[in-house]
């Protein structure tokens, strides 16, 4: 009797459907541009205020803005052209970081009289933006690929976000290093308006009609009780959520480059490229071995190798040996990304994806700039190492409760 051989699936089978390619070349790209600003603009905020709070507060003058509007976003990414909402939202985010690269670059007469007031008012306009792009592009993304290619397309838009990111903050922290703040912003928001054009190229598609009428409250919260009511989403999100709100170092960067390694712009680039140079090859990894499989173990494992690294990093006084804690943040943060899209693609009906997107982006996407805040208050009132052990220990407290009381989590099997 002829045996059976098992169908290898085609790591690459994503990538050949010509408009997924088209949306992650244009995703790429913002990214790379948001980076590679954000950045520079991290440093230059330290290298005024040397104040490790205002770090902190350029995390939370974006992120509460983008809270109070995602929602609306994930409102109109189901009611209305997502195509057209992300175009809108790509355009306005270039304007505020040229906005901003205008207020820092010469005399800078605004923040000479208002401090650094004026970036985190434009800030929380690019929060406002992100608020509506953020559940567009997750709403896109379903409809350029069959549902059999989700989890490959979560892999692989995972790590086109990670490798813009790579890429991204090193260059942006080489070109400030060896120019100015001037040329690195004007760089930057080129890339932006060609990620516009690029978006051009992706293939319109009709948003999917509600399956009833709602009022506009019945709508905006959907989302929240459709998540709310799915344990298993609800804890994927809610993992991921504490684990970067405690465990980034990402926002004390600056800090640890300035004072404690003493690495210059240079090395901040670098080391901001670390947990992203991570994620890329642990992504190219998961293309061939997805960890769809078993993948409740495999996310619990994940956020407890994150917190270790995060500790790890904390405690080094070596520029190698942080490059490498960090690189290992990236490496079992992807499995985290790729585990929790999967789980959001696969649950989610298509009506609702806006709205489902929107508070996965409250929960998880916010908390990156919400864990700066943490961050820059933790740092200003134990210290940056202390706050930085202190984040990576809440990570794995919150591994240890999921593990003990959320059992679906635990055994949550096979996504495919």
């Amino acid at each position: 009797m002829e045996e059976i051989k098992p169908v290898r699936k085609d790591p690459y089978a994503a990538l050949k459907i010509q408009a997924f390619r088209n949306f992650q070349l244009a995703r790429f790209t913002l990214t790379f541009a948001v980076q590679m600003a954000e950045t520079v603009l991290a440093w230059k905020v330290y290298e005024i205020t040397h104040d490790k709070l205002a770090l902190g507060l350029i995390g939370l003058s974006e992120a509460l803005p983008f809270i109070l509007t995602s929602l609306f976003g994930g409102h109109a990414a189901d009611t209305f052209n997502r195509y057209k909402i992300a175009r809108a939202a790509i355009l306005a985010t270039a304007l505020c970081f040229g906005a901003v690269g205008y207020m820092m670059s010469g005399t800078a007469p605004l923040m000479q009289a208002y401090g650094v007031l004026p970036v985190y008012l434009v800030i929380g306009v690019s929060g406002i933006a992100r608020g509506f792009m953020a559940p567009a592009f997750q709403s896109i993304f379903p409809q350029l690929l069959p549902r059999e290619l989700y989890a490959n397309g979560a892999t692989w838009g995972s790590n086109t976000w990670q490798t813009a990111a790579v890429v991204g903050p090193a260059f942006g922290g080489l070109v400030y290093g060896f120019t100015n703040v001037q040329t690195s912003f004007t760089f930057a928001v080129v890339l932006m308006l060609i990620a516009f054009f690029l978006f051009l190229k992706v293939p319109i598609k009709a948003t999917i009609p509600k399956e009833k009428k709602e009022t506009l409250y019945e709508s905006l919260t959907t989302g929240l009780r459709f998540v709310f009511k799915t344990q298993v989403m609800l804890s994927a999100i809610s993992l991921d959520l504490f684990a970067v709100l405690f465990g980034g170092a990402v926002a004390l960067l600056p800090v640890f480059a300035s004072d404690i390694l003493h690495v210059g712009p240079q090395g901040l680039g670098i080391l901001r490229a670390a947990p992203f140079l991570g994620s890329v090859i642990m992504g190219f990894f998961l293309a061939y071995h997805p960890p769809t499989v078993k993948a409740g173990r495999n996310l619990l494992i994940a956020v407890t190798g994150f917190g270790a690294a995060t500790i790890g990093f904390a405690l080094s006084k070596n520029f190698e040996l942080s490059f490498i804690m960090l690189f290992l943040t990236g490496v079992f943060d992807n499995v985290s990304v790729v585990i929790r899209q999967t789980i959001l693609q696969t649950m989610t009906p298509d009506p609702m994806r806006g709205r489902v997107s929107s508070v996965n982006q409250i929960f998880v996407s916010s908390s990156n700039e919400i864990g700066a805040f943490e961050s820059g208050l933790t740092a200003k009132l134990m210290g940056t190492v202390p706050s930085v052990i202190f984040g990576g220990s809440m990570t794995l407290i919150v591994v240890v409760f999921t593990y003990l009381f959320v059992p679906k989590m635990r055994n949550l099997k096979n996504l495919e």
